[in-house]
């Protein structure tokens, strides 16, 4: 029987090959004690992309030539993952949030879009709640807010994960290939064990944004159905339009019939909803709302 985490994390890493594109010329940064890798493509607004566990920029995919169309997108690389070099500090979203932050400040950006996947997608959403004057709009996806959110199968495993699941699998093959240090895939693998024990209680934090965000899920995801509703909620969502009264500057998309690791790979989907969400547009009704 494989392993849910092996699975997951495995179908990320090597989807990189299925997704290969055109990649822009990278650069480092020195972000909190570390050389943070990220790249530049296309033009037009800031647009942050921010990847999740085990993943680095190619195992992103297509989302993001397909973003950098209309938006002048910086990806990045996470402390341990891809280009980025490793530290001796644990691997936490405060911490993951603090990084783009400062990441912000060193290149010249004031405020930007954000767009962040699981991992990336929390440490968008409390980079939008310790540093809201940088986020003007937040995409997440695969995301929760509470420990209390995610799948019962998932809580489950999470005591049960160790090292040993990762090292010496195709999984450290694929990491060797970017990382700096080819020999540091435990210390990080650690990290991100001890990350999934992180306790979470966002819940008025989230509450209290006032940034707009776009909630994407699969309806298989990692986060239960019910979760993502009530963070809509949370936000100001799920009011019943056509009654006059404007709609939540927030949205949920659900994606039909998709895992958490499969999210991620439906381009075209995620684009058609993240597009119009960054550009403001939203959907008429027959009665002109």
């Amino acid at each position: 029987m494989i392993r849910p985490a092996i699975t997951i994390a495995a179908a990320i890493l090597m989807s990189a090959a299925a997704f290969a594109q055109s990649e822009p010329v990278g650069q480092t940064v020195e972000v909190n004690g570390m050389q943070m890798y990220y790249e530049v493509s296309g033009e037009g607004e800031p647009l942050i992309v921010l990847h999740g566990a085990y993943m680095n920029i190619p195992t992103m995919g297509e989302i993001i030539p397909r973003l950098a169309e209309t938006h002048k997108v910086y990806a990045l690389e996470f402390q341990g993952h891809g280009r980025t070099e490793d530290i001796d500090r644990p691997i936490t979203y405060a911490n993951l949030a603090s990084d783009v932050a400062t990441f912000m400040d060193d290149v010249g950006i004031e405020k930007a879009d954000i767009f962040g996947y699981s991992m990336g997608a929390a440490a968008a959403l409390r980079l939008a709640i310790d540093h809201p004057e940088k986020v003007d709009q937040l995409v997440t996806a695969s995301v929760g807010y509470d420990v209390s959110g995610w799948q019962p199968a998932f809580t489950a495993f999470i005591p049960q994960m160790s090292p040993e699941m990762f090292v010496g699998t195709p999984m450290e093959d694929e990491w060797k290939k970017l990382a700096p240090n080819p020999d540091g895939f435990r210390a990080v693998v650690e990290r991100l064990i001890a990350l999934e024990h992180e306790p979470m209680a966002w819940e008025a934090d989230v509450k209290a944004l006032q940034t707009p965000v776009l909630i994407i899920a699969g309806d298989a995801d990692v986060s239960t159905l019910e979760h993502n509703v009530a963070m809509f909620r949370l936000l100001g969502g799920g009011e019943m339009g056509d009654m006059g009264a404007p709609l939540s500057p927030s949205r949920l998309a659900i994606l039909p019939a998709t895992s958490h690791t499969a999210v991620i790979n439906q381009v075209d989907l995620l684009h058609g909803f993240i597009e119009p969400f960054l550009q403001g547009e939203t959907p008429a009704g027959f009665m002109g709302q």
